[in-house]
This record gives C-alpha cells, structure tokens and sequence, in this order.
C-alpha cells in the first residue's frame, strides 16, 4: 500500500495557502474600498449641511456614486496588475477614467469656456438653443438658464419659466441670438382687402403708417451698423419698411415689412393694426376681406336658356294649331 502525502507550498502569509503578496493586496483592496466609502459619505455629509434641495442632493449622491466606481476600479487594478506599475501609466489610466466617468460634465465645462470666450450670447440677450426660446438670465460653470418665450403664449412673450440648458447643447444644437450682429428683427404684418377696394390707396395707407411708426428705429440702426459688420457680414442696404403686393383666394394680400425691437414684435403689429383700423375706417373705398364663396348666376341663367325644353312643356309633346 502506497501512502502518497501532499506537501503544501510554504507561506509566510497569515493565511494557509496564501501567499503574503496575494494578502497584501486584499488588504490593500479592503483598504481602498473603505476609503472610497468613507469619503463619499463624508462629501455627502457635507452637501446635506450644506443645502435642503432634494433635487441638488440627488445630483451629489449620483456624481459621487459614480466617481467613487471609477476610481475604485481604477485603484483594484493598480494593485492586483504588476503590469502597469509605472506611476505615469496610473496617472494616464486614472485620467481616462474621470473622463469617460465625467463625460458630460467634462463636456458642459468645455461649453462653458467656448461662451466665454466666444461669447455667442450675453447675459440678457434673447436666443433659441434647440427647441427653447428665452431670455438668459444666468450662466454657470455646467449650465446656463433662460426665461421662456413662446410655447403655448402667443407671439415671443414670456411664459414665467426658467429653462435650464447644459452648456454641451451649444456643440450640439443650432443657436440663434436675436439681438448679436443685429438688433432689430424684420417683422411683417399681412393686410388683406377685397378685389373691389382701392388696393393702391391702401398701400400707400400703409406706407405712411409704417414710416411714421419705425422712423426714429430705422435712424438708430444706420449708427450702429458699423460695429456690427465689423464682426459679421450683415449687409442690409434697405431699412424702411416696404410693403409688397399679391393676390390672395379672397382679395389683394398687403405685406407690410418693417423692423422692430425682438421684445416688441406683439406690441409693434398691435399699434400698427389699431392704426390700420382707423386709417381704413376713414376710406370707404377699402375693405378689409374675409374668406367668401361667388356663384356666378348669370351663367346658370344662360344655361338654362339654352335648353332646348322650354318651361311648361314636356320633352317630346307635340302642339297643333287650334288645339
């Protein structure tokens, strides 16, 4: 009978069959885990000392929540891979981490720096990002807020709230300032009388009613010009309102265009209309149109005429004289 005896491998851990670097690395991992914890419960500590916003203290617990992941991972694979020792590969690897860890908010840093410095907008400016319209009434490190415009409030007024906008959307979607380059927004009112009005006596009405309503604008934006076309290459060689004609389905179609401040566009096509109103009131020869229907009967009358059965008697009779 053959008694085979196995021989352990020697340790000089704590633990049988362990090897001391084996232990020292859990440890390690332990210790690294604890201090991770231990942190972000600290940084959340201080956040809930510091603010009672449910919503800020949701961001917090996710922000650090994630970043604590990374850097665990990070730091587990330092310890128990000899093959990236080298502290610069560490770094490298860290780095990499916090980036695809914090990519959006990696993302809404670099868009903060572009608006410094490029600056597309301004505090107080009116701008469309996207689908959003507003004033901006804040900008931060990782978003900038507007006051909205538009939506369900007819025209570009306000409807009462904040929209707040990572600063990543101005890499990904289409901005528009109302007021950068150029200040004023060309408006149009559409004025529409019937085929039987003077149509020329109501454009000239309308003519007169806009020069007297945008002159003092038009005279403000020739001083500012030069300035403007030194950044962009704006080149509006026409200022006064023109009005242009054409025909619609119930009458002449009168298009007023003329320049207005971007806050003032409801309140410019308001005083224009009211004096539109009275202007016309005081001509009888225009009037205004509204959506009709024309039956020509003198058409029917002919047609009927020349129908070979006449009234009274029936299609094949016959008549004879006396009868």
């Amino acid at each position: 009978m053959i008694i085979r005896q196995e021989v352990l491998p020697e340790s000089n851990g704590l633990v049988p069959g362990v090897d001391a670097a084996t232990e020292t690395n859990i440890i390690l991992s332990l210790l690294v885990v604890l201090l991770i914890f231990f942190v972000r419960r600290a940084v959340l500590a201080v956040v809930h000392g510091q603010t009672d916003d449910a919503g800020l203290r949701y961001r917090w617990a996710k922000l650090s929540a994630t970043v604590g992941f990374g850097v665990t991972v990070l730091l587990l694979v330092q310890i128990w891979f000899t093959a990236i020792r080298s502290i610069g590969t560490f770094l490298g690897l860290l780095s990499a981490g916090l980036a695809i860890a914090l990519k959006d908010i990696v993302t809404d840093l670099a868009g903060w720096i572009f608006i410094m410095w490029r600056r597309p907008f301004d505090l107080g400016d009116r701008i469309q990002i996207g689908a959003h319209a507003g004033d901006v009434v804040d900008r931060s490190l990782f978003q900038f807020t507007i006051m909205e415009i538009g939506n369900w409030v007819s025209a570009d007024q306000s409807t009462g709230r904040l929209i707040h906008i990572p600063n990543a959307k101005v890499f990904t979607e289409p901005l528009a300032n109302y007021v950068a380059g150029f200040p004023y927004l060309w408006n149009e009112l559409r004025v529409e009388v019937t085929f039987e009005s003077n149509w020329r006596r109501a454009k000239m009405l309308l003519e007169e009613l806009a020069k007297d309503h945008t002159v003092d604008l038009s005279k403000e934006e020739h001083r500012g010009r030069a300035r403007d076309e030194q950044r962009f290459l704006i080149r509006y060689r026409k200022l006064t309102p023109v009005v242009y004609v054409s025909v619609a389905d119930s009458g002449v179609e009168l298009t007023l265009r003329y320049l207005c401040r971007p806050r003032e566009r409801r309140g410019s096509a308001s005083t224009l209309w009211e004096r539109v109103l009275d202007a016309f009131d005081q001509h009888p020869d225009v009037t205004l149109a509204y959506p009709t229907q024309r039956v020509n009967l003198a058409r029917e009358v002919l047609s009927e005429s020349s129908d070979p059965a006449r009234p009274g008697q029936e299609e094949g009779s016959l008549s004879t004289p006396g009868s």
